[in-house]
Order: structure tokens, then C-alpha cells, then sequence
């Protein structure tokens, strides 16, 4: 079945082809563009403006003058009247804090949170020794410890910064000082200093390229840190640096004034001009170098820095660093701040208490007279502030240290999981912040990047159809069909690439029997008609070219005998079946986005001349010859290509006579030195020779996706996690990648930037018609934008999301308010205009609504800053968990905007690793990070949470009923000892090892039902429900420890005859019961058992009695007589039988009902995890039994459609212009680089 394949060609909306950078246009280009706004009548076309960078352009860079950027004029005022200069210096700064500024810094982000500054205040209460009942040091101890840890683990974190920012700033680099050039650190180097760059070195700034070692100025550059693309690209410099600017006397008289646009974010774009001796030279971006890309292929180059540090388009797209924060965490604030409501009232309500109780009883009790004449009303006000400190353990101070030490561990075990370590690049998965980790159980929306995220960005040439006749299946060399083959033996080829695999044993035979003349015409053109170029690395050859298509042909060319040796600027070398050929290059019709095709025209060495020309099957059958063959059988291929989703070219050729050649050429020339729209002109003079073609064939191409790509999709959409691709690639090449791993399907139903615009009109024209709604009636349920049944799916570009969002305007809209004052708003409004900021926000929404109604979206062609908009829109109004995963310095915004930022580390660049949450090694690994890791981290916080909660209302609440037999004198229940060491000893390591190691099932069983992810995605486990369950489960547990012992103890009489019933003996009764109860309760919620759970439960309790008889010794007490005054009660106590039933009595009571309702639940209403807990056995040994795949997995078929080529234009003005050759070695031979596939076993479903 074929699938329609689309074109955007023709429609009047935005150009699909062109990246669009709405916010960050420069204000040059926006002053141009908007000085004609507005005036024309509508539907008139405007003329073109072209962009004039005048005297009064904002960034000029003096060359080898450092005084020059320091002058006045330079200036700007940065606090009061401190002036500080324009031009950042070039050392970065990621770190928060020094040596000063530590200590003062850090406590004044600890002390904004809430608790902390609540103990702060509650200390300062302990040391008023009116109202206090409680030691200062119950406090003290337990907040120095939660302030000290948190400042020791902040330290380390802002110590690895600092470490990262020194290696960087301390890179060495040589630049031209005093005449000479001198080794240099990178934090040193200043705006307008001229730099010297050797191999491999990274690049420490912008940089205008003057010159280098190669011919003509030509440098190669790898661009992997910024777009994750390791293919090179080239730069060149000006031919008059190239030429004057070669020796370092030359470099050091350089004195030449560029003027050129502000520091901005766009990586394709640079303007400027270079004024230097009285002329100017315009520049462009093929002229810089920009920091973060490496030099390759190049000896040594000099170049002028345009913009340091801060400055530089690297680090300008690095977007704000925002301080993430988990869902959890806000809820855990806002339940503190009920806690300290709740607090508040019941300290309101027993200082009441006390004061009706002394006006009635204790005022005349003469037993209890104090010496202090003190108001009721008073006592009651001083009685407030003794519940406040008695009653603080509600809000528990060791509650954030415990989850902080929680989040460490299982970043570790992120960090520790070997079935995350990819050994091909030796890279771990590594968690890189500690405080996100329960985030990703809460996932709803993946954005993830295309090139190297996806895909390896590996091409391999997989099948091809020559006049009618489709190869690439596996095939005897006499043309039989197999299912199984073997990669054909290429070694009668001595310029073989040994890595290049094909699996047609007939096209080989055809080829070298040379009986096929279409065959053999097809590899030539496929060795003569791109724009590769060629080095000779030991004997060996090594291409270089602008996409990996390119080498992919080129190679595969080579493979069947036809080689390319070399060029010039007007002749290609190659060998033919070991017959070496030289061809004259006439003309180089390069490849772009408009064109999708690129053409040669040689003459060959019998005088005739043709035309060679490859590109997409919609641009190229609608430029064939009436009577050109095999049309109808190549376009059959072409869509058994696309079905299985390769990406395809068409190629052809054409016969030219002299007389022909001769007239096109005088119009070619004509057009490329055109000064008005020279890119048109061109365009319009290739059409005219690129007609009446001859169909020889097409090619296919496999773009290599991760191992384990689309079975990861797959499971992620069985957990309902929806993935979005937002890549800065052509709609294509996208919609290949889209079908290739499985995100779309044939059975979806796709939507364009077209559609989507015109539903969404529809939509906003509905709403304008409607009468405004009052009442009940206001806000009504939205009619879904898809009402026919089925899967749909989205496919925009960044042009088409601009429309759709009105942020095109945005920007040009303010600035022509500013030049011509406020307008008022138009009384009718225009269809594609917002009226006002509610309707563009409604317009936002539609979007979002009409997004996440679809199975899959792709937004293609969008910039780093369109795709962090895309981000925030879904955070904004879908209130979703959102991650974001990518690899280059294009996908830093992204990544930074996103709820959890994924690095894919060990495939290029480090950028976005450096500013992500995660990194791992491959895309298949976020499966077991979010089902697996993600989901066990959310259950053990909520957990964790959900009985920390609980045993501190239990703990504490004992005081609160204590009070009622006490004349609510805040008199505490408990000794002191016990209230200090309560959380620090007695009941936090059992609920800790819960929240590091529990887990309900096995890893394999979380992977094998994805739905088990769900309940983090509601966040059924942790919510205020059960917040409030806790609470009530607390008070319950509390009633129980303090009314049984008080009713044991009342008018009781001990076996020895005497009364146990006094206040020491009930509170030893009262925490023991509590901390047997709690700690078996513990027990009770874990689902996983290891040796070290039942040692903390056990040693608690352990510990609990052993402190308890020491700190109850005569010894203790005569050391210390104020601070240990229970002296022999515990010993005394617990030596009576009676006491210990009434303890066990507490707890079986306090446990019996959590007992039969845990049992109930599961009984009657299991939850899919209770379900699969019970069979967790079977399902285990179900595992155990599975059959091993064998050793020889079939490559699945996988689907890439229609035409994708290059990313960006090819190499073909730097041939043309003959600057870009060498003189080569005579050597011939090699062998190119690609990775091997490695086969993945297949992911289990359910």
C-alpha cells in the first residue's frame, strides 16, 4: 500500500522548508521588514527589502585593540552607577556560589523553606524559659544536622561546577599579544584579539575565520556540540585575509572594524560587514566559527573573536537555568503549611483550654499555687506558645533531610544500573541532580529530538531500481531469490569500503560482466554528481560530505567499481572498473530546500556533454521527457521504498549539444552575478536545463534508528506516555523517522500545518460568533476537533506553528508600536489576527487541546527556542509532567524548560548532557528510567511520605489527649530524651530503607506491564486524600496508646503492692507501646524484604530499650542530675507482667484494623499491582522459561518514506569557486568509517 506522499510547494501559507526564528530576529532585520508594514493594502505583494547594515550598527570589533571596546561609548550601567563595558569577557560562570558567599547564601536558601525557618522560630521559643516545657536542645540537635548535611551536599554539587567551569576557562589557546603569538588561557581572551587554532582544538569563542593552512582559507569544522550532526562543514574566509593575512607580522598590523548584528541565538544566521582599508566586505556565517564546534582537517587557522563568553550563540541558546522542582515537593510544602494551620488552631484551642481551667480549677486548687500572679488570659496566652513548642513534632524537621537522603540513594542505583551502561562508547547512565527522581514515575509527555536521539544519523545504501529492475534483496548472483542471504564478498574491489554491506549477489555480477550499460550509467552518475569531497589519509581514501546521504551514495558507488579520486575546481577523477577517468566540470547545480535536487554538467573525454541529475520523485517526474522509459516500474519501487519507510532520490540524466550548452551558459552567468535576488535568478535559470530528462533509477537509503527504538515507543504508549518530536529536520525527513519507529502508522490519519491552521480559524471564528455565556451555562465542555473515528496524527512545521501561535508578529508588533505610538485595537477583526491577549492565549489552548487529542505529533523545521515553547505550551495548560530528551546544543532550551531534562550522552557533543537531569548512552534506556527507576522512586517517596506523616501525628497527638487530664499546662507525655531521639533513632531507619529499597514487583515485571506506571501519572499514591487518611490513621493510633495504658493504669495496684500507675511509669508504657506499634506498622507496608528491613525493624526496637535503660540509670543521673530525671523507671516499669500485656494489648489493638482493611483491599478491589503481585511467581517463572531468540535474528523490516536528502545545502559554491582543492597524494584506496547495527533483543509486551 502506498501512502500519500505530501508537498508543501504551492500553498500560500509559510514556507515548510524555512526555519523560522520569530522572537530572535535581529532588530536590523525587524526595522527593515516592519518600515513598510501596514501601508499597502492587503493581498498587495510587497517588494523585497534587503537588510543594509549601516554606520550605526549596534557590534563593532576592532581588531588587536583591547582599548577600544573599553570606551565610554562601550559602556553600560549595570548597579547604581557602576558602569561595567558591553562585551563579556570569555571565562563562563555555571556555579553558585564561593568562598564568601557560602555560608551566608546557602543559609538563606535553606531558611526559605518553610519548616526550617519554623525551627529557627521554635528554637528562639525553647530558650524563653517561661513558656517552655521542652529543652532547647530537642530542637537544636535536629535542625543542625538537616542544615548541615543539606550545606554538605550543596557544597559538593557547586564544587563539581566549579571544577567543570575551571577546566573550561583554563583551556589554553594562542593569541597575537604585543605582536606575537602567546599560549593564552580561554578566560583571557578579549573581544577583537586574534586567535591562532591548530587540529582537533575546540573553538573558545566566535570567530571571524581571516585564514589557515589550507588553500584558499577553507577550514573544516565539526558542529556535533551544537546540532548533534557529525558530519563536517566548511568555512571559509574572505579572500582578501586569505590572501594578506598569512604571516604573523601581517596578523599583527591587522586593524580592520567590524560592524555587525547584536549577540543573538541564531546559529544559521550572521550579517556583518569588515571595513579595512577604506573597503568593505560583507560577511556571512560561513565565515564564522563558532564556540563549541572543533576544528578537523585543518592544520592551523586564525581568526578574529566577534563575541566572548556569555556572548557567544552557544551559550545565548542555553535558555534560563530553571530551578526544577518535583510535583511531590509542592504538595509536601503545601501539607506542611496545613500541618501548621492545624497546629495553630489546636495550640488556640488548649491555651483556651488552660485559661477557662485555671479561672475554675487551678486558681483554687492551693496544691498548685506557683507564687506568680498571672491573669487566666495570660496563662492561656503563655500556655499557646507551650503547645507550640510541645506540639512541633506535628511538622517533622527530620522529614526533608530523610528525602533528600532517599533521593541520593536512588540516584545512585540509577548511576549503579549495568542495564544502562552502554560498553560500545563505555558510558554509565548517570544521574546528574538528586532532587527528580520521583518525577519520573509522573511522566505524560515525552519531546524528544530526531538526529542522534532517534537515530545514529548513519547511512546505509540499502536497495536501488535500475531501468525497471529493483535490487537489495537477498539474491544468488544468478538472480534466484533467498530468504536468507550473505553480504556479497566486495574483495575483487581493492577500493572496497570493508564496512559497506549489500545483499543482491546479482547487481554485482550484472555490474562486472558490464553487459547492463543502464547499471554501469547508474554508478557513474552516483560517482560524479555530488558534492563530496576527498582526502587521502595513508593510502587510504576518507570523504567528507555535507550530509550523510551524500557519503552514503558515494560510497556505495565506490563498492561497485566506480570510484571518486579527486576534483578541481572544473574536473572530477574517477575510476571506472579500474579505468581511471577525468571529467570536465561545465557546471554545479547545487542541492537546496526549494529544489530538492542537485545537478552536474560534465563533457565527457569523447567531447559529448550531459547532464547528471538526482533528487526527490515529486520534483523530478515532473521534469521527465515525454519519452523517457521505466517511469510506471520506478515509481511501483518507489513506493514499495517508502512502505518500508527508506528514504528515496530519483536519478536521471540529459544529452546537451554544444549549441545549447553555449546559449544556457551565457544566461548562467548573467544570473550569478545578478545584484538584486541572485538566489532566484538562478533558480529560474537551472529550470530551464533541467527538463526533458531520461529516468535511469532511484536509490534507497536506510537512516539507522537506535537499536531498540521502536519497541521502546511502543511500551512507553502502553504506560499512555505521549511522544513528541520536535526536530529542527526537514517535514520529510521527519515523517520517514515518524514511520520508521513506529509513531506513526499506516492507519493514522495525518495532519498539516494547512489543516491544523484552518480548524483551529474555525474554531476562533465560532467563538467570536457566539453571545457571550453568564452564568452556570459559562464554561462548557469543547467539541473534540476530530470527529471521525480512528488514529490521528500532527505533523507542523515551525512556519506553520508561528501562524498557528501568532508569534510571528509578536515582536515586529511592538516595534512598530514603539515608533509609531499606541494604535487602538481594529473594531473588525481580521481572521489571522488575535484581537487581544485572551484570544491568543484561547488560540494557545485550541492548539494544545487539538495536539493531545492526536497519537503522535511532529513539529519539524522548529528552532531551539520554538521547541522550548512547544514545552512550555503543554506544561502550561495540560498541568502534565513533561521530559524532554536530545543531544545537541540546539536541543539546551528544550531540555532546561521541560519538567526532566535527558541527555543522550557518548554520540556527540556534551552540551546537552551538560544541562540535562539524565544522561544516558542510547534512547531505548529511558524505558527502563521511567519504568523501572521512575516508577519504584515514586512509590517509595509516596510511601515514605504517607507513614512519615502518620507516625508523627501518632507520636505527637498523645500530648494533645495528655492535655485534657493535665489542666492543658503543655505538659509533655513523654520524657525529654524520648522527644529529642524519637525521629533520630527510634523510627527512621525502617521507614527510610523503605523509601530506598521497597518495590512491589521485580524490574522484568515492571517492564512487562507498562500499565503498572499509571497511578504516578494520577498521583493516586500521594495526594491530600492521603494525606488526611494518615492523619486520621495518627489520631486513631494516638487515642489508642494513650487511653488503653490509662485505663490500666487507672486504680491499678503492681504485684509488689504497689501503685504503677504514677507519670514515669505511664510515659515508659506509652512510648514503648508507640514504638513497637509503629515500627511493626512499617513492617506491614513493605513489600519487599531484605535482610537489612528486618534488622531495622528489629533494631529499633532494640535500640529504643537499650538507650532507654541507660538514659534511665542511677549512673547517668548522678553525672547529670537536671538533664536525666527519670531515674529507675524504666527498670522498674517493665519488670511488671501487667504492664507488659497492656502493651501488647496497645499494639495488637492499634494494628488489627489497618490488618483486615489492607486485606480487603486486596481482595476486593486489588489494584493492577496488586494483581500482579499475587502471580508474581508464575509470571517470574513464565520468565525463567522463556526460549532463548536464537543466534540469528532476520533484520526486521522497517518503514522510511518518500525523499529526504540533505540538511542543509551541499559544497557546491566552494568547488565551483576552485578554493577549496588541494594537491593530492597519487594514492588511492580506503577504507570509510560506519558503525555496525547491533541486534537487539526484542522488548517483551504484554
Amino acid at each position: 500500500m502506498s501512502r500519500r506522499r505530501v508537498d508543501s510547494q504551492g500553498s500560500l501559507g509559510p514556507d515548510d522548508e524555512v526555519m523560522p526564528y520569530s522572537d530572535d530576529e535581529t532588530d536590523d532585520e525587524l526595522d527593515a521588514s516592519t518600515d513598510g508594514e501596514g501601508e499597502g493594502p492587503p493581498g498587495v505583494p510587497q517588494a523585497p527589502v534587503e537588510v543594509k547594515l549601516g554606520d550605526a550598527a549596534g557590534w563593532k570589533v576592532k581588531a588587536n585593540d583591547r582599548p577600544y571596546h573599553h570606551l565610554p561609548e562601550f559602556q553600560r550601567k549595570t548597579f547604581l552607577c557602576l558602569k561595567k563595558s558591553r562585551y563579556s569577557g570569555n571565562g563562563i560562570k555555571t556555579y553558585k556560589y564561593n568562598a564568601l558567599t557560602f555560608i551566608p547564601l546557602n543559609l538563606f536558601e535553606q531558611f526559605k523553606r518553610a519548616a526550617n525557618l519554623y525551627f529557627l522560630a521554635l528554637l528562639i521559643l525553647q530558650i524563653i524559659p517561661e513558656i517552655s516545657t521542652l529543652p532547647w536542645y530537642t530542637t537544636l540537635v535536629p535542625l543542625v544536622l538537616v542544615l548541615g548535611i543539606t550545606a554538605i551536599k550543596d557544597l559538593v554539587d557547586d564544587l563539581a561546577r566549579h571544577r567543570m567551569d575551571k577546566e573550561v576557562n583554563n583551556r589554553k589557546c594562542e593569541v597575537l599579544l604585543d605582536g606575537s603569538f602567546q599560549e593564552s588561557k580561554w578566560m583571557k581572551i578579549e573581544v577583537g584579539d586574534v586567535v591562532r587554532l591548530k587540529k582537533n582544538d575546540f573553538i573558545p569563542a566566535d570567530i571571524l575565520l581571516l585564514s589557515s593552512s589550507n588553500p584558499n582559507s577553507l577550514c573544516y569544522v565539526e558542529t556535533a556540540e551544537l546540532d548533534g550532526e557529525t558530519n563536517l562543514k566548511f568555512k571559509m574566509g574572505l579572500r582578501v585575509t586569505d590572501e594578506r593575512l598569512q604571516e604573523e607580522s601581517q596578523l599583527a598590523q591587522f586593524d580592520a572594524l567590524i560592524q555587525c548584528e547584536e549577540p543573538n541565538n541564531r546559529l544559521d544566521k550572521f550579517t556583518g560587514t569588515m571595513l579595512w582599508n577604506r573597503e568593505r566586505y560583507p560577511l556571512d556565517l560561513d565565515n564564522m566559527l563558532l564556540r563549541g564546534c572543533k576544528i578537523r582537517n585543518t592544520d592551523e587557522c586564525h581568526g578574529l573573536v566577534i563575541f566572548a563568553g556569555a556572548d557567544t550563540k552557544i551559550m545565548r541558546n542555553g535558555g534560563k537555568t530553571r530551578f526544577k522542582r518535583t510535583n511531590i515537593d509542592e504538595l509536601m510544602n503545601y501539607m506542611v503549611y496545613t500541618i501548621f494551620v492545624m497546629l495553630i488552631l489546636v495550640a488556640a484551642g488548649l491555651a483556651i483550654g488552660h485559661s477557662f481551667w485555671y479561672e475554675e480549677i487551678g486558681s483554687k486548687a492551693w496544691y498548685l499555687f506557683d507564687g506568680k500572679d498571672q491573669a487566666a488570659s495570660y496563662r492561656g496566652f503563655l500556655s499557646f506558645w507551650g503547645y507550640i513548642i510541645v506540639l512541633n513534632t506535628m511538622v517533622p524537621i527530620s522529614l526533608y533531610v530523610s528525602v533528600e537522603v532517599i533521593r541520593l540513594g536512588q540516584s545512585k542505583f540509577i548511576n549503579w544500573d549495568l542495564q544502562m551502561y552502554f560498553p560500545d562508547k563505555d558510558t554509565p547512565a548517570k544521574a546528574r541532580t538528586t532532587t527528580l527522581n520521583e518525577q519520573l514515575g509522573q511522566i505524560e509527555y515525552i519531546f524528544s529530538d530526531k538526529t542522534g536521539t532517534l537515530t545514529q544519523n548513519i547511512m546505509a545504501f540499502k536497495k536501488c531500481t535500475i531501468a525497471g529492475r529493483t535490487y537489495g534483496n537477498p539474491t544468488t548472483a544468478e538472480g534466484v531469490s533467498l530468504d536468507r542471504g550473505r553480504p556479497v564478498d566486495f574483495s575483487w574491489n581493492r577500493d572496497a569500503d570493508k564496512k559497506f554491506q549489500f545483499m543482491d549477489h546479482s547487481l554485482v555480477s550484472c555490474i562486472r560482466s558490464k553487459k547492463d550499460k543502464d547499471a554501469l550509467e547508474f554508478f557513474k552518475l552516483l560517482s560524479l554528481c555530488h558534492t563530496v569531497m576527498v582526502e587521502h589519509k595513508e593510502d587510504e581514501l576518507v570523504y567528507q560530505a555535507a550530509s550523510p546521504d551524500e557519503g552514503a551514495l558515494v560510497t556505495a558507488a565506490r563498492n561497485f567499481g566506480f570510484v571518486f579520486l579527486s576534483r578541481t575546481q572544473d574536473t572530477i577523477t574517477i575510476r571506472e572498473m579500474e579505468e581511471e577517468n577525468t571529467y570536465e566540470m561545465l557546471a554545479l547545480l547545487d542541492f537546496n530546500s526549494d529544489r530538492k535536487r542537485m545537478s552536474i554538467i560534465l563533457r565527457f573525454p569523447d567531447g559529448r556533454i550531459r547532464l547528471y541529475c538526482k533528487g526527490a520523485d515529486t520534483v523530478i517526474y515532473e521534469r521527465l521527457s515525454p519519452n523517457s522509459r521505466h517511469k510506471e516500474t520506478s515509481q511501483a519501487a518507489l513506493d514499495i521504498f517508502a512502505n518500508e519507510t527508506l528514504r528515496t532520490l530519483c536519478l536521471c540524466y540529459k544529452d546537451i549539444s554544444n549549441e545549447e550548452f553555449a546559449a544556457w551558459q551565457r544566461k548562467h552567468h548573467e544570473a550569478s552575478i545578478s545584484m538584486g535576488d541572485r538566489d532566484a535568478a538562478l533558480d529560474e535559470v537551472y529550470e530551464q536545463i533541467e527538463n526533458n530528462l531520461m529516468m535511469i533509477g532511484a536509490t534507497a537509503i536506510e537512516d539507522k534508528l537506535q537499536d531498540g527504538v521502536p519497541q521502546t515507543i511502543a511500551k512507553l504508549a502502553k504506560a499512555d506516555i505521549k511522544i513528541w518530536v520536535l526536530t529542527g529536520d526537514k517535514k520529510e525527513t521527519a515523517e520517514n523517522i515518524g514511520y520508521s519507529c513506529e509513531l506513526l502508522t499506516d492507519d493514522m490519519q495525518l495532519h498539516y500545518g494547512e489543516d491544523v491552521n484552518e480548524k483551529l480559524r474555525i474554531r476562533q471564528a465560532n467563538r467570536r460568533n457566539e453571545p457571550p455565556a453568564f452564568g452556570r451555562n459559562k464554561k462548557k465542555p469543547q467539541e473534540p476537533f476530530f470527529t471521525q473515528p480512528g488514529k490521528n496524527a500532527l505533523i507542523i512545521t515551525g512556519g506553520w506553528l508561528n501562524e498557528i501561535l501568532y508569534e510571528k508578529k509578536k515582536k515586529r508588533r511592538r516595534l512598530r508600536l514603539r515608533r509609531l505610538g499606541k494604535r487602538p485595537p481594529p473594531t473588525t477583526p481580521q481572521d489571522g489576527q488575535p484581537v487581544d491577549d485572551l484570544e491568543k492565549e484561547l488560540r494557545q489552548v485550541d492548539f494544545v487541546d487539538m495536539a493531545c487529542e492526536c497519537e503522535a505529533v511532529i513539529c519539524c523545521r522548529v528552532t531551539p527556542k520554538q521547541k522550548a515553547n512547544v514545552v512550555s505550551l503543554v506544561k502550561k495548560y495540560k498541568k502534565a509532567v513533561t521530559l524532554s530528551i536530545g543531544d545537541g546544543a540546539n536541543d539546551v532550551n528544550m531540555i532546561k524548560t521541560a519538567d526532566i531534562g535527558v541527555g543522550i550522552s557518548g554520540q556527540e557533543g556534551m552540551q546537552a548532557v551538560m544541562s540535562s537531569d539524565y544522561a544516558f548512552a542510547q534512547f531505548r534506556y529511558l524505558e527502563r528510567l521511567l519504568l523501572v527507576h521512575g516508577r519504584w522512586s515514586y512509590i517509595r517517596m509516596c510511601k515514605f511520605l504517607r507513614f512519615f506523616f502518620f507516625k508523627n501525628f501518632a507520636f505527637t497527638l498523645v500530648h494533645f489527649w495528655y492535655s485534657f487530664f493535665s489542666g492543658y499546662s503543655a505538659q509533655v507525655a513523654y520524657e525529654d530524651w524520648f522527644i529529642t531521639l524519637y525521629n533520630v533513632c527510634y523510627s527512621s531507619l525502617p521507614v527510610l530503607l523503605v523509601g530506598l529499597l521497597d518495590q512491589d514487583v521485580n524490574d522484568k515485571l515492571s517492564l512487562k506491564f507498562p500499565k503498572l506506571y499509571l497511578p504516578g501519572q494520577q498521583g493516586s499514591l500521594f495526594n491530600y486524600k492521603n494525606f488526611f487518611i494518615s492523619l486520621f490513621h495518627g489520631i486513631f493510633t494516638s487515642l489508642i496508646i494513650f487511653f488503653i495504658p490509662y485505663g490500666a493504669f487507672l486504680q491499678t495496684m503492681g504485684q509488689d503492692g504497689e501503685a504503677p500507675s504514677d507519670y514515669q511509669s505511664f510515659a515508659v508504657v506509652t512510648a514503648s507501646s508507640l514504638i513497637i506499634t509503629v515500627n511493626l506498622q512499617i513492617s506491614l507496608d513493605t513489600s519487599y524484604w531484605t535482610f537489612v528491613n528486618c534488622f531495622a525493624v528489629l533494631g529499633s526496637i532494640a535500640i529504643y530499650f537499650g538507650i532507654m535503660f541507660d538514659i534511665h540509670s542511677a549512673g547517668i543521673h548522678v553525672i547529670f542530675p537536671s538533664a536525666f530525671t527519670f531515674t529507675g523507671a524504666a527498670s522498674n516499669a517493665l519488670r511488671q507482667p501487667y504492664l507488659w500485656l497492656t502493651i501488647i494489648l496497645t499494639v495488637g489493638i492499634s494494628l488489627l484494623p489497618v490488618i483486615c482493611i489492607q486485606f480487603l483491599h486486596k481482595t476486593i478491589w486489588p489494584s493492577v499491582g496488586d494483581k500482579v503481585q499475587r502471580n508474581r511467581k508464575k509470571y517470574e517463572k513464565e520468565e525463567e522459561e522463556k526460549k532463548k531468540p536464537s543466534a540469528f535474528q532476520r533484520g526486521g523490516r522497517s518503514r522510511r518514506s518518500a525523499y529526504a536528502f540533505s540538511h542543509s545545502r551541499g559544497y557546491a559554491d566552494l568547488i565551483a569557486s576552485g578554493r577549496s582543492i588541494r594537491r593530492r597524494p597519487t594514492a588511492r584506496g580506503g577504507v570509510q568509517e560506519s558503525i555496525r547495527e547491533v541486534p537487539h533483543r526484542e522488548a517483551e509486551n504484554i
